[in-house]
């Protein structure tokens, strides 16, 4: 690990401002507790305000952050690949969003950074690409489930057969070329997964109070029975 990106990764180790020992650090960062202390001086000395001494731990001020955006080489390399499959998979906004956040990454980039990042070859292709109203479907679902709100939809199922839905959106799954939505469905009163291209329609349709045992946490416990898992399962 380049000095540069251990001494970020100290001070995010640092930052909670909880008292940590330099044999904790090291055990945790895989180097010596002498490395440990010549870190910390040289953290100190930059001005960084970290409190502490051998023996009893070091700790961080309040109000300390670092600046935006300082990424080690690694980290860049996994956004810049991760924003790219967002761009290829995700809703429209996340698309928008994608493509910023990839401008915004290799902007501040050291020059060999940038290079390696523009020189990725690493695109997101897929067979099935996503169409305007599945994008624009994904993004409506992710403000419902933020908000939170029901959504209504109009649904058909692997058979063709339509109903219309009230439903709890609790979460987005993609499943490599499928998104589906997991929510609690008011008219089936339990959870249901809806696969996005088989919804013909979605409003919003008010908002609702969250109840524990119809929530995301009681979908995962729900999955301890042995219910098959594939988007298709519940429907």
């Amino acid at each position: 690990m380049r000095r540069a990106d251990r001494l970020f990764r100290l001070i995010d180790r640092l930052r909670p401002g909880e008292l940590t020992t330099a044999r904790a650090l090291a055990e945790v960062m895989e180097v010596s507790e002498r490395t440990i202390y010549r870190d910390i001086a040289h953290l100190q000395g930059s001005g960084v305000p970290i409190e502490g001494e051998a023996g009893l731990g070091y700790m961080m001020r309040d109000g300390y952050d670092l600046p935006p955006l300082m990424f080690t080489e690694e980290e860049a390399i996994a956004l810049s690949v991760g924003a790219r499959m967002v761009r290829t998979w995700g809703g429209a906004a996340m698309a928008r969003g994608a493509d910023s956040a990839l401008e915004k990454i290799t902007a501040i980039l050291p020059d060999p950074v940038r290079r390696r990042a523009n020189g990725l070859r690493f695109e997101a292709w897929t067979t099935r690409p996503l169409d305007a109203r599945t994008r624009a479907m994904i993004d409506t679902v992710e403000i419902a489930i933020q908000r939170p709100e029901r959504l209504t939809i109009a649904y058909r199922d692997d058979k063709g057969t339509p109903t219309d839905r009230s439903v709890r959106p609790l979460g987005l799954w993609f499943w490599g070329t499928v998104w589906t939505l997991v929510g609690w469905c008011e008219l089936r009163q339990d959870f249901r997964m809806f696969r996005l291209d088989r919804i013909a329609d979605a409003a919003l349709s008010g908002p609702y109070e969250p109840d524990p045992a119809q929530s995301l946490d009681a979908f995962y416990a729900s999955q301890k029975d042995g219910r098959d898992r594939h988007p298709d399962a519940w429907r």
